[in-house]
């Protein structure tokens, strides 16, 4: 098994974990037997995520936000990058801890960028038996733990029908499906960065998300429209490893930098060290 396939099959028994614990603790196991949590589902056939980089999110998708308004997917794109996330808010395994991880690197002094002045987070219900409701009653938690004043306007919790979120799903590469056992959907954990423009550029695997990776992949999701100078050229000292799910130090990337820099200081010096030289010559003639 791929360590994609590792990760994917590890999120999804976690997102199953609590219901399927609670099962096993209202039936007392005979001594000595092992519990059985049959849920039906093959994860490695029914949950996974493939990485569709550059793909394109369907935009005109319509979906309910914590107001019940309809509006367009595409009305939380078009100049920020969006930190999208694909959890359902009744959820008692790994979506919370989802979000709680995004909002974790939020508060990283590290991650040198500000929701709302740079980016976008939109979080989408996988469920669509949920309501706008429940969205908004989410929507208050969150914030609470965001404690950022403003942050309401650029964090954006939308519920829709099957059709439009299986559509979002499909185009980030992200599947999951019900339990009717449990009550509760098995799904991978991830969060996803996508351009302004709605394009897939990275993928965050997991619970927690580094600051400096969340910070490169919001810089080149970006694409030259937020970052200083530092942070483009520290991008492309790095490079993205599908494999780990992380920013690598490139290193010949890295001497390219070293070596332009030397050359532009040498060359400096060569400059002011002739235009002395010469005011000299000139003085003594």
């Amino acid at each position: 098994m791929c360590l994609r396939g590792k990760l994917t099959l590890g999120a999804a028994l976690l997102a199953l974990a609590p219901s399927a614990f609670g099962q096993g603790q209202s039936q007392q196991a005979p001594f000595g037997s092992r519990p059985r949590f049959d849920t039906g589902i093959n994860a490695a056939r029914d949950v996974s995520i493939s990485q569709n980089l550059d793909a394109a999110l369907p935009l005109e998708t319509v979906f309910r936000n914590e107001t019940g308004k309809i509006v367009p997917l595409k009305e939380y794109f078009g100049t920020k990058p969006v930190w999208l996330v694909m959890p359902f808010f009744k959820c008692t395994g790994t979506c919370p801890m989802m979000v709680e991880g995004m909002i974790s690197a939020m508060h990283e002094p590290g991650l040198g960028y500000q929701i709302g002045r740079d980016f976008e987070v939109v979080v989408i219900s996988i469920n669509p038996k949920e309501t706008p409701e429940i969205a908004t009653a989410k929507k208050q938690e969150y914030l609470s733990q965001l404690g950022l004043a403003g942050a309401e306007k650029s964090f954006h919790f939308l519920t829709g029908e099957e059709k439009d979120i299986r559509a979002v799903a499909d185009s980030l590469g992200y599947k999951y499906v019900y339990d009717a056992k449990t009550g509760q959907y098995a799904h991978a954990s991830a969060t996803f960065m996508v351009t302004p423009k709605g394009r897939v550029s990275r993928y965050h695997f997991g619970v927690s998300y580094k600051a400096k990776d969340v910070r490169l992949s919001l810089t080149e999701a970006g694409q030259g429209r937020i970052g200083s100078v530092a942070e483009k050229i520290l991008l492309f000292c790095y490079h993205y490893d599908p494999q780990r799910n992380t920013y690598g130090l490139a290193v010949f990337r890295l001497l390219q930098v070293l070596g332009t820099a030397t050359a532009i200081a040498l060359g400096s010096f060569m400059v002011i060290s002739f235009r002395r030289e010469s005011r000299e010559q000139r003085r003594e003639g």
